[in-house]
Order: structure tokens, then C-alpha cells, then sequence
């Protein structure tokens, strides 16, 4: 798991083919007005997701875990906070769909940190994350990148 600043995103740009495609479209497209929904970057390949949830605290947030994706979460704004563990510390899994790309789990996560806009996540296939567990409506972007 990585957490930092969109302004530190050329630190990260190598540590995968298309980190630099990803944080490129978050730095250059109008993230605080763009449609919901899917926008393309590379096909299925790397893609970002635009999202506006209701974040329902701690209790609502549910780990999950992915297996071909990794997740850039990028805050646009709202109150955000992430839970997170490591997969080999979780046990109890509550469902999997492989051909959705995720697995849900039961387990509480190890720790919370709030993602302030402005500021990102990455999760990688070993890292269990409980996304919108801040307070209120939040805007985020959600950048796909296939493993």
C-alpha cells in the first residue's frame, strides 16, 4: 500500500508500466467535473472509475481485495477514509468473484487512514482495503491498472 500526494506521483511512475499513464490522467483531465462512470485510458488494461458514494463510517466498510487489478484511489473531495490489512493476516472471507475481480472479507481492517483530497492510495493484490469509511458524500477516482 502506498499513500501520498498527487504532486509526489512522478516518484511512483516506474514502479509499474502504466502507473504514468494513470497518474497522467489524474493530473491533466478535470476530475471535479468529469461524468461518473468509466473513462478509458488504456481498454481493459488501465481505466478509471469516477465515483461520488455515500461514506458510511467505519462500521459500513467492508475489506476487499482484488487479484488482477491494482487500485489508485484518488480523493477529488469529501471526507475519505480507508481501512487497511495485509491479505496473508485475513481469514475470513465472506465471497470472491473472479471475474468481477474482487473477494470480500469479514476481518476488521489493521488500521485507518483518512485520504484528503487531493492525496491517493494504491492498493496492490496483497493489500485488503475498506474504502468509504469517512463521513458523507465524497468524489473519488478509482484508476484500474491490470497486474
Amino acid at each position: 500500500m502506498i499513500l501520498d500526494v498527487l504532486s509526489n506521483a512522478a516518484q511512483y511512475a516506474n514502479a509499474h508500466p502504466l502507473f504514468a499513464k494513470a497518474f497522467e490522467f489524474l493530473q491533466n483531465q478535470p476530475l471535479a467535473t468529469l461524468p461518473t462512470g468509466r473513462h478509458e485510458i488504456q481498454g481493459d488494461d488501465c481505466y478509471a472509475n469516477i465515483m461520488e458514494p455515500e461514506c458510511g463510517g467505519h462500521a459500513a466498510a467492508k475489506i476487499e481485495t482484488h487479484f488482477n487489478y491494482i487500485d489508485i484511489q484518488f480523493v477529488v473531495s469529501g471526507n475519505e477514509e480507508i481501512g487497511w490489512s495485509p491479505l496473508c493476516g485475513m481469514g475470513h472471507k465472506e465471497t470472491e468473484d473472479r471475474k468481477e475481480d474482487y473477494a470480500l472479507w469479514k476481518d476488521a481492517p489493521m488500521a485507518w487512514f483518512p485520504v484528503r483530497p487531493g492525496s491517493f492510495a494504491i492498493f496492490f493484490p496483497g493489500d485488503g482495503h475498506a474504502p468509504c469509511a469517512g463521513t458523507g458524500k465524497c468524489r473519488k477516482v478509482v484508476v484500474k491498472v491490470r497486474v
